[in-house]
């Protein structure tokens, strides 16, 4: 989105302010863009809820509740030095991604009169999206609109800006990706991956489903560097196994593989739709608002994807080897799925929100 803006106006300032535990990787995503532009730093708080915890849960967790206590002044202190920031800068436009580190900033644009354009990447709105859509200039969203309370005189479903990366392969560059990838062309790759971090339920159901994963296809687990080393005790590689910890180049293995297991954040989502993969995602439950469970319910009601819950997979691992099943027996609806699947990405999404920020300064 850097990039686009740029492109827009060449000669734009552009500051970029995040949270100190987030600061190192920003400096690094920035400075590969253009190493001028300033990475800051603001205080920020959270507010800790779990959708699988009751409320009663919720307060009689002492350690849950101090911690959220003392984030609140955290935001207050944020707050201030936002506006500090602001104040003393005066930029035409403000644009938060939703982090909790959006919120005192997206507050302080407020109190100052600055248009705020917000992105909201999930299908359940954020607590401080929520908050911020009913002071914003412009709300645009990752998914379809009615997924969403936001009015609609302000919102635009753009989608998710994504790396050029994620691009369909045919067949001939897809057969060429598995020889890179060392896999047999003619057969069916089946990739997992539990995101960056890894899925450690995901893991170990891949790992007890194995043996029937590999009479279906070759399967390659990118099981994440925390999980990694645990797994490589138990598992071997094998001609039809192969188990990562890390993949630098995602964007190539996916495109190789003709079925992808993966947790249902949104923007692997819709790096999946513009693969146009057949999907099965296996949502986290227990993140904040239950997030990912309405990410995904948004593509598997549109029969676009399949969606399985991870405590019913954990206990029968047959449910995972059932649905990759589903997609190599019949090739013509995996097509149909696949194909409408893609329908959702939006490769302009940068493009577009990059021409909302900069409309909502005028």
């Amino acid at each position: 989105m850097l990039k686009e803006l740029r492109s827009e106006e060449p000669d734009v300032e552009l500051r970029f302010w995040c949270d100190t535990g987030f600061v190192q990787q920003a400096s690094k995503i920035v400075g590969a863009f253009d190493a001028t532009i300033p990475v800051e730093t603001i205080m920020s708080g959270r507010l800790r809820r779990y959708h699988h915890l009751t409320f009663w849960q919720h307060i009689t967790w002492f350690s849950l509740m101090r911690q959220n206590f003392v984030d609140s002044f955290k935001v207050i202190g944020g707050f201030f030095q936002s506006f500090w920031k602001l104040l003393l800068w005066r930029p035409d436009v403000v644009f938060t991604k939703g982090g909790f580190v959006c919120l005192p900033v997206g507050m302080a644009a407020h109190l100052l009169r600055i248009p705020l354009v917000i992105h909201d990447s999930d299908a359940h709105p954020g607590l401080t999206n929520r908050v911020l859509s009913r002071w914003a200039t412009k709300i645009a969203t990752g998914s379809p609109l009615e997924y969403y309370p936001y009015p609609k005189d302000r919102s635009y479903y753009v989608g998710i800006p994504i790396s050029e990366k994620f691009e369909h392969y045919n067949s001939t560059k897809q057969a060429a990706a598995k020889k890179r990838w060392k896999v047999d062309a003619d057969a069916p790759l089946i990739v997992v991956t539990g995101g960056g971090l890894g899925a450690k339920r995901l893991n170990e159901t891949v790992i007890a489903a194995l043996p029937e994963l590999e009479k279906l296809g070759s399967v390659i687990l990118v099981a994440g560097a925390g999980h990694y080393e645990t797994l490589r005790n138990s598992v071997k590689d094998t001609s039809k196994f192969q188990l990562h910890a890390f993949i630098d180049t995602m964007p190539d293995l996916l495109a190789a593989s003709d079925i992808v297991v993966a947790r249902a954040g949104a923007t692997t989502i819709q790096e999946l739709a513009a693969l146009e993969k057949p999907t099965i995602l296996v949502p986290n439950a227990a993140l904040t608002g239950g997030h990912q469970l309405k990410n995904a319910a948004v593509y598997g009601d549109a029969q676009v994807a399949l969606v399985l819950d991870e405590d019913a997979m954990v206990e029968k691992p047959k449910l995972l080897v059932d649905a990759v099943r589903f997609y190599l027996k019949d090739p013509k609806t995996t097509r149909t799925m696949a194909h409408r699947f893609g329908i959702y990405a939006k490769p302009d999404a940068a493009k577009d929100v990059a021409h909302l920020i900069l409309s909502a300064t005028k």
